[in-house]
């Protein structure tokens, strides 16, 4: 049985930035797991619907604190590292994943963010596609001067499998195009089992006394990804080409376009509908779930995409997923069950979150034994007792959440939850702040459920990445007293006995987890101020701090100097406000906190921060400032424009800005500019500059 519970699960708009954070970082890890079973073992745990529960909400955390958007996010990563036993194909343009809508609201306000990104009013005429998202496997076909050069599946989106061998015994992919196509074409689509031939392989399986597959998608998977082609062969695999990667010449203006081109070359190309509006794309939608079970292969959404070709180009990336696509999912399942007792959780901010634990059921093809309550308010608001039968469902969150009670079914003996006054770990009273949602623990670190978890943020993947010293190690050191600072991981080397007698530590675990430790002695600015735990301080936030300050010595002191000029200082950096800036200061403030750096100074090397720039850029690890009107782009098009050049893109300027760039009604920040001999550029200028070869 699977349970995806663990964490903290607030809705989305009561988390702190700190509780934020540390979600981040707990999606990051839940959905790389996902990652590695889904594309490399072909074994997923939980269902499409569960994943992108996981994804949702951590893109929704991310879209309300961008500035916490971690290095490892899995906005930033599409699927998973090759498999062994393959070769390794690097794609030339990455394989990207998609966002996904689960609402026709959701399309809507994908209609609206393209056209507030490109300036245009509610009824400019913009032309949609809509394609059914077909459930197989991600594959590229690379041909050159007409012929298969080789396959490779999507892997991580930068590096996939060699899967030549095994494409070319599947009949609708053509070895050799038809005249007219261009030398170089990368062609991209889905690998996919027809349902009529997953059930002859599923009979087939049960003949010879095997296993069979779960799902077409798994079916298609597994075979594609057999080390003996001949398996492969024996198996109904079919190719629907929807997209293209590499190409010597476009192929057509249009994606429409471009679809009967990739037909007439040999390729089946995806259905699609032309769309004029969102209604049209969610009438679309509406449509193809109804036929969803008339159809000879299996789907789990609609894919909306951009038909213009120039108007992509100017839509751009967001990390992972163009701003141009999306795909609109079916939404997912709803189960019953009864609530066997209400629990309190302690989070690493001292948050108190309410969890029930359910009757085991099945929901999604995911079986959970836990749903988040959320907070007190939650509980109030839909009347959740003990002993409850309750609608469970997966959709927005990480974990299920209970929809609501089924009333009727209600036993006279379920009395109301009364929340804890004190906390359940350390005994310390609990408060609840005037307009906050949440109760929290005031026992600080003599709390143990919020000093573990700073330990174990400190040493966690993303932050000095410790291998060896999880979670498990970490409570039970602490337990034990062997661990209660940062720093004290570092004298672990001078306390060899405590292993010998420990359970599951040999000689090579010991000496790899010393390894791991002595291997952090050195470590990059940046991840050491995350490693910190500093409230609101995400790793993208840590990033810029360290960009700005560029060692460490420049950034203590600055912290522990002049307030003002403190505070000044941090407010400078785009994407620092008020409130993060004072949570930086408050840090630094505490006495208890400078022991630990203090501490960590005697035991750590903190590299200074190494910019990586784009080389063929001339804008690349330069500060720009945008201020007015520009002409045919919006703001927001020509900021993103600047940062995928490698441009730090701030909102003030100052005498460390290279270039302000004005457009028509620029303002005071002209002035200011001027007063600081910062250089000033046109529009034009501009656009000439970032041309530059």
């Amino acid at each position: 049985m699977f349970d995806l519970f663990g964490g903290n699960h607030l809705p989305v708009d009561g988390l702190t930035p700190e509780e934020a954070a540390r979600e981040l970082e707990r999606l990051a890890r839940e959905i790389a797991h996902h990652d590695r079973l889904y594309h490399e073992k072909d074994t997923p745990e939980i269902s499409d619907a569960a994943y992108d529960a996981l994804r949702q909400r951590n893109n929704a955390i991310e879209s309300r604190f961008p500035e916490l958007v971690r290095a490892d996010s899995p906005s930033r990563k599409v699927g998973a590292a090759p498999a062994r036993g393959f070769g390794k194909i690097r794609h030339k343009i990455p394989m990207l994943s998609l966002d996904n809508a689960f609402s026709p609201d959701d399309a809507q306000e994908f209609d609206a963010g393209i056209r507030r990104f490109l300036g245009l009013d509610a009824h400019a005429p913009i032309a949609y596609v809509a394609e059914p998202k077909i459930d197989g496997l991600s594959c590229s076909l690379r041909y050159e001067k007409g012929h298969l050069v080789y396959a490779a599946t999507r892997g991580d989106g930068e590096e996939g499998e060699d899967v030549t061998a095994n494409a070319r015994t599947i009949q609708s992919l053509p070895e050799t195009l038809a005249p007219g196509a261009p030398d170089i074409l990368e062609v991209r689509g889905e690998v996919y089992m027809s349902r009529q031939d997953f059930v002859t392989l599923n009979e087939r399986a049960e003949m010879a006394g095997e296993k069979p597959f779960a799902n077409p998608r798994n079916a298609a998977a597994g075979s594609l990804r057999q080390l003996d082609s001949s398996i492969t062969a024996r198996r109904q695999l079919s190719f629907i080409a929807y997209a293209w990667g590499e190409l010597s010449v476009p192929l057509a203006p249009t994606h429409s376009e471009a679809l009967v081109r990739l037909q007439a070359l040999g390729f089946t190309p995806n259905e699609h509908v032309l769309c004029q509006s969102a209604k049209d794309l969610v009438a679309c939608w509406q449509d193809m779930q109804e036929r969803r079970p008339s159809l000879d292969y299996d789907i789990d959404g609609v894919v909306y995409k951009i038909d213009d070709l120039a108007l992509r180009e100017r839509l751009g990336f967001v990390s992972r997923s163009p701003r141009w696509a999306i795909a609109h999912k079916f939404p997912p399942e709803q189960a019953h069950s009864f609530i066997r007792s209400i629990i309190v959780q302690v989070g690493r901010t001292g948050v108190l979150t309410p969890v029930a634990n359910l009757e085991p059921i099945s929901v999604g093809g995911v079986w959970v034994s836990r749903a988040t309550l959320h907070n007190a308010d939650e509980i109030a608001r839909k009347d959740i007792r003990v002993k409850d039968m309750v609608v469970v469902q997966r959709a927005g969150d990480v974990i299920p959440q209970i929809v609501r009670v089924i009333l009727e079914k209600r036993p006279g003996d379920a009395k109301p939850f009364t929340f804890p006054d004190t906390c359940p770990e350390c005994g310390s009273p609990v408060i609840r702040e005037e307009g906050l949602v949440a109760h929290r623990c005031t026992g600080g670190l003599a709390c143990p459920a919020q000093a573990k978890e700073r330990l174990r943020h400190f040493a966690s993947r993303n932050a000095l990445d410790i291998a060896g010293l999880g979670e498990k190690t970490i409570s039970e050191f602490w337990e034990e007293g062997i661990l209660h600072t940062p720093a004290d991981i570092f004298h672990l080397q001078n306390r060899l006995e405590l292993f010998k007698t420990r359970e599951g530590w040999g000689e090579k675990s010991v000496g790899n987890l010393l390894a791991a430790i002595e291997a952090r002695r050195s470590i990059p600015l940046e991840r050491f101020i995350f490693a910190l735990g500093i409230p609101q301080i995400g790793e993208a936030t840590a990033r810029l701090i360290a960009m700005h300050f560029t060692d460490w010595t420049h950034f203590r002191t600055s912290m522990q100097g002049d307030p003002t000029s403190a505070f000044s200082a941090l407010k400078s950096i785009d994407g620092i406000g008020d409130s993060m800036a004072g949570d930086i200061l408050a840090f630094f403030d505490n006495p208890q906190n400078r022991e630990v750096l203090d501490a960590l100074e005697t035991q750590l090397t903190l590299q200074p921060f190494m910019p990586t720039e784009t080389e063929t850029s001339p804008v690349s690890g330069k500060t720009v400032v945008f201020t007015g009107t520009f002409s045919g782009i919006t703001r927001r098009e020509i900021k993103a424009r600047a940062e995928t050049l490698g441009a730090k893109v701030a909102s003030t300027v100052t005498a460390k800005t290279d270039y302000l760039v004005a457009g028509s009604d620029p303002g005071s920040k002209r002035n200011h500019a001027e007063s600081l001999g910062v250089t000033i550029l046109s529009e034009e200028q501009w656009n000439s500059l970032i041309s530059r070869p």
